[in-house]
């Protein structure tokens, strides 16, 4: 359990998601708007169609999404903001839509403008509402909340999160949107995605042989290819040089995470310190890379205030890499307190290296006295 809650931080941090697959051809920036399709409108006066000369924001959002609830009162801002523009909220993706009136019932004012309810067929499955497949679907928009700006001639002129649509929509609320110039950037967005795509299935490869310079080579290739991935895949390069045991090229690239977003976050910092202590490394670090891996884990261990299993665990391992046997055990007897009651708790890891550590202060301790 403890090792794949890392694998997890590892996953999060060298963001496999930054290199989504090819997007499908279909709905995009310049395309005629879909048909509006709702079964029911639960809030505002209901809409037959999309009317030329008006401007829309539909926007796709479920009672079970969070992120969703929370971007709701930005788009009631927004309405009383832009009177002149219709917003609907068309809920999809819903196992049960008999709980949408009682959802928008209770949030009230805070959700101030038209809401409907997908056009989902009898017995079918919650994706195949009519506007998630010819809206969010077509669109090859996978997430919630999504929000497309419709203009006057009824083309869609811009899609993303309802969090980013503030600039936009103003711009297309005043007349100073480029949609040509929309429609070139949405282009070229598609033609990276692609590319993301081929390179994505590069990458599962590479990792899958677990040879370390394999991996490295291939997210290089990655880099070069779209300079713009270096970012989300830092974090599993410096893994592979760990794990390749090249030492300078490791320690500068751990030095570069230290100073970026990940030396900022205790998970970030747990991932830094654990690539380098993690009994499993073939190839065993050296003192600097050792000491990089201490000082990360001092780091995140205070910025969780001591009180993370993980966080104690990893330090644990550093102090004793490092040299520092009593203070590893001290440390690690605090893990496995802290790790008590947690999904933590059975996992024999934690309780080896426990023993391990006694074991070796015992011995220092017996080579004192015959002294």
């Amino acid at each position: 359990m403890l090792k794949l809650a890392r694998t997890t931080a590892l996953a999060l941090l060298a963001g496999l998601s930054a290199l989504p697959a090819a997007r499908a051809e279909g709905l995009g920036v310049g395309d005629a708007a879909p048909k509006l399709e709702v079964k029911e409108f639960v809030k505002g006066e209901p809409i037959k169609a999309l009317e030329p000369g008006k401007l829309y924001v539909v926007e796709f959002w479920a009672t079970w999404c969070g992120p969703c609830i929370a971007t709701i009162p930005h788009l009631t801002e927004l309405q009383k903001k832009h009177p002149e523009v219709t917003f609907i909220g068309v809920s999809i993706l819903e196992d049960d839509q008999s709980g949408i009136k009682p959802f928008v019932e209770k949030m009230g004012e805070k959700m101030d403008y038209r809401v409907a309810m997908d056009a989902v067929p009898e017995k079918a499955d919650s994706d195949q509402g009519a506007m998630a497949k010819n809206w969010m679907k077509a669109a090859d928009q996978n997430g919630i909340p999504t929000a497309f700006i419709v203009n006057k001639d009824l083309k869609v002129v811009w899609i993303g999160h309802p969090g980013e649509i503030d600039e936009p929509l103003e711009k297309v609320v005043n007349g100073s949107w480029d949609l040509n110039t929309a429609v070139d950037e949405a282009k070229k967005a598609k033609e990276e995605q692609a590319k993301r795509g081929q390179l994505q299935a590069k990458l599962q490869k590479a990792m899958q042989s677990e040879d370390p310079k394999v991996i490295i080579d291939t997210i290089d290739e990655i880099i070069k290819e779209i300079p713009s991935a270096e970012k989300s895949l830092t974090a599993m390069k410096f893994n592979a040089l760990v794990q390749s045991g090249d030492e300078d090229k490791a320690l500068a690239l751990g030095k570069t995470l230290m100073d970026g977003d990940a030396g900022k976050e205790a998970q970030g910092l747990n991932f830094i310190a654990w690539a380098i202590v993690d009994p499993e490394v073939k190839k065993k670090p050296g003192a600097k890379l050792v000491a990089l891996a201490l000082e990360a884990a001092k780091k995140g261990d205070e910025l969780e205030s001591g009180k993370s299993p993980f966080l104690a665990d990893t330090l644990a391992k550093a102090y004793f890499d490092s040299g520092d046997a009593p203070k590893a055990l001290e440390t690690q007897k605090r893990a496995v307190e802290l790790a008590k009651g947690t999904e933590l708790e059975d996992d024999s890891s934690l309780k080896d290296r426990l023993e391990q550590y006694q074991k070796a202060v015992g011995e220092k301790k017996d080579g004192e006295k015959k002294d």
